[in-house]
């Protein structure tokens, strides 16, 4: 098992540098497409194309107004287009497959358990883990 997507592991986090394409726009990690696609607000979009922290795009995210109803609906199937580009580049695909049949846990401190566990309670949905490990059957041709 994967625990966390820290150390050795930290190329499995959102927050990883990889060139992402979303609707004719690139951004340098998995995060800022993901944040970009709360709002429609050009300027915002502008925004997470170029601050190149990921961790400081998803602050910044807090202060944009979303749909929560309407963005809740669509996270996941966005995250997973996501997550298939970047496990599409080589050197990613490549490690993705290293992992085998491990289980992939977004272990995490700051209390996500939607998209991963968090380690204190052990409680979560570990969606982000579940997507990798969805794209990872696909590569390796156990699901279509």
């Amino acid at each position: 098992m994967i625990k966390s997507f820290k150390g050795e592991f930290s190329w499995l986090s959102n927050f990883y540098p990889c060139s992402i394409t979303l609707n004719n726009n690139i951004f340098p990690s998995v995060e800022h497409a993901y944040q970009s696609e709360k709002s429609n607000d050009s300027e915002w979009k502008k925004k997470c194309q170029t601050i190149l922290n990921p961790g400081q795009i998803k602050k910044e995210s807090k202060k944009i107004k979303i749909n929560r109803k309407e963005w809740d609906s669509k996270r996941l199937k966005v995250m997973e287009f996501l997550i298939n580009q970047k496990f599409d580049q080589e050197s990613l695909r490549i490690k993705l497959l290293a992992t085998n049949d491990k289980i992939l846990q977004e272990g995490n401190n700051w209390g996500d358990e939607f998209w991963g566990i968090n380690i204190r309670t052990g409680k979560g949905l570990n969606h982000l883990g579940k997507l990798i490990m969805k794209k990872r059957d696909k590569l390796k041709g156990l699901i279509f």
